[in-house]
């Protein structure tokens, strides 16, 4: 008896949190896998290169993701309150909140090129779900691209 391989679907979470495609949860979209090399952390692949999505669909596409940036800064602010409270305390008496405030700056100062990407890899994903038939080429098309007014920021 032969055994069938069934394809597995990749998890939804690491897939975002790795930036992969959200149509295949395989493909890389960023050209460099290092989110502080600052030359070079925002350029995308044109399309999946497993898939073959567009990862641009549309011109100004990605600027909804600063509400996605700023959910993720708020929770990130709200978590570091939670810990310091926990770990460190809160006193009138002394100047322990404006340490925190500090410490939440750097912390999000020296997240901001991660968070970036990944505020852009969960925007996409709310418009390309995850397709099983993948590989049959159910790609999911730019509404509106003009090549001749790309990255023109």
């Amino acid at each position: 008896m032969c055994a069938i391989k069934k394809e597995v679907k990749p998890n939804f979470i690491l897939s975002i949190l790795q930036n992969k495609c959200p149509r295949c949860r395989r493909g890389k979209m960023y050209q460099s896998n290092n989110p502080y090399h600052l030359r070079s952390f925002m350029r995308m692949f044109d399309r999946c290169q497993v898939c073959g999505q567009p990862l641009d669909m549309e011109p100004g596409f990605y600027y909804g993701t600063n509400m996605v940036s700023y959910s993720l800064a708020l929770l990130i602010s709200v978590l570091s309150f939670i810990l310091w409270w926990i770990i460190i305390g809160f006193s009138l008496h002394d100047n322990r909140f404006f340490w925190w405030i500090g410490f939440n700056a750097f912390l999000l100062l020296a997240m901001q090129p991660p968070l970036m990407r990944l505020s852009r890899t969960i925007w996409l994903a709310f418009f390309v779900p995850y397709s099983p038939n993948w590989n049959l080429g159910d790609i999911i098309e730019s509404e509106r691209i003009n090549k001749e007014h790309m990255n023109n920021w």
